[in-house]
């Protein structure tokens, strides 16, 4: 039997329903999104705070990282010492004394350098002046000899001229020439400031102790972090796996692994590289007889290293110091030959088959890097900004998750 209201009845059903699964669905997609915003922001909030706590904590950071870089040079010694059958922890001893040891014995060449440097500090303003007047006065030699070719002679136009109009002109250059001249007013004349006995440089010391004691403080640690760092590392490496179980442990122990063999390729080649300039390049200074040799052939090495500016940074010590001492011409040029030919060298030659094979970074983000850590740290931040960067990227190669942001850093 057919009753049609029973028919409306079951529509009004099926399209009630209808109604609340798409009004349901469409909750489900508005929760979602809001979701996605949700974990967004929380993310751009999380970068911040990391952002400011590397700020703010910097000092610390920066403590602890030149700490590891120092252990990560050490570690080999170490390693030669306990094959021996020496206890690491006075393997480790052993091997900070000697490096205490070696500073040391390195700073006080290098005070010895700088004060020879500090008295010749007076000529050097001296001797700069005297080759920019020579470079100005060769530049301006060039440009009347140019004149002179480019420039048509100005004979004719002198025999155009009326002697009446020459005579008028000489005339009135003699009345002009002698008005006398009046004196100035009185607000004009300058006073005379009585020169305080302050000295600027105590002054900026002074306003800065805070800074000079923090620095100080950090430093006096780093011996000590270096130490444990070496003595404790297999007791500090296994502890910290047991934090994590499973497959978890595995892909820590391999990003840890990675970061190792990362961090000691690049601090290590580069310690490597920098030592074997700063030899050599104080060698070649000693041999052409250049002042200062060896302070400045080791900043000179050092330096070199930089990445992007290290060839005007490594010319610079050389060129200041023949300047100052008012070494000859030869000389000079010679040296700043010397230095860009090991700079040449070593950035196409030693980095790529040291350093290169293993640490593999794209130039954008090694800009990139240098820039966003010189701004947190300074100077500290353009020195380690590398090797932390191909440390994150060491993780980034071991976690299933982040692989496709370690591509991206790579080359």
């Amino acid at each position: 039997m057919y009753c049609p209201h029973l028919f409306f009845r079951a529509d009004v059903i099926g399209s009630n329903l209808v109604l609340k699964l798409s009004a349901g669905r469409e909750d489900t997609g508005v929760n979602s999104a809001r979701e996605e915003v949700r974990s967004y922001a929380l993310g751009i909030i999380a970068t911040g705070v990391v952002i400011a706590i590397l700020y703010w904590a910097r000092i610390v950071f920066i403590t602890t990282i030149t700490a590891v870089v120092i252990a990560l040079i050490l570690e080999p010694f170490v390693g030669l010492l306990t094959r021996i059958r020496l206890p690491r922890s006075l393997a480790s001893l052993v091997v900070c004394l000697f490096a205490v040891t070696v500073i040391y014995f390195a700073g006080f060449a290098a005070w010895n350098q700088l004060s020879g440097i500090a008295n010749d500090a007076p000529a050097l303003k001296e001797n700069i002046t005297k080759a920019v007047d020579a470079v100005s006065t060769r530049i301006q030699v060039l440009e009347d000899s140019a004149a002179r070719v480019l420039t048509p002679s100005r004979k004719s136009d002198k025999s155009a001229t009326p002697a009446g109009v020459q005579n008028n002109k000489k005339s009135a250059s003699k009345k002009t020439s002698t008005i006398p001249l009046l004196p100035p007013p009185p607000d004009l004349i300058p006073e005379v400031r009585i020169h305080d006995d302050h000295n600027p440089i105590e002054d900026y010391i002074f306003s800065r102790l805070d800074a000079v004691y923090q620095v100080v403080l950090m430093s006096s640690f780093v011996p000590l972090l270096v130490y444990f760092m070496l003595s404790w590392r297999d007791h500090i490496y296994k502890s910290f796996l047991r934090f994590f179980d499973g497959p978890a442990r595995t892909t820590v122990s391999q990003s840890l692994q990675g970061i190792a063999g990362v961090a000691r390729a690049f601090v290590v080649g580069n310690f490597l590289i920098g030592v074997f300039l700063a030899l050599l390049t104080s060698a070649l200074f000693a041999a052409i007889r250049l002042p200062y040799p060896f302070l400045v052939g080791t900043l000179s090495g050092i330096l070199s290293l930089v990445p992007y500016a290290g060839l005007v940074l490594a010319v610079l010590p050389p060129l200041l110091a023949g300047l100052a001492t008012g070494a000859p011409s030869s000389v000079l040029l010679l040296s700043l030959a010397i230095a860009v030919i090991l700079h040449l060298t070593a950035m196409n030659v030693l980095y790529p088959t040291i350093v290169g094979a293993r640490v593999h970074l794209n130039p954008l983000v090694v800009t990139f890097s240098l820039m966003f850590w010189g701004f947190l740290w300074d100077a500290a931040g353009l020195v380690l900004a590398i090797p932390i960067t191909a440390g994150i990227k060491a993780v980034c190669d071991h976690v299933a998750g982040l692989r496709k942001y370690g591509r991206f850093l790579g080359d």
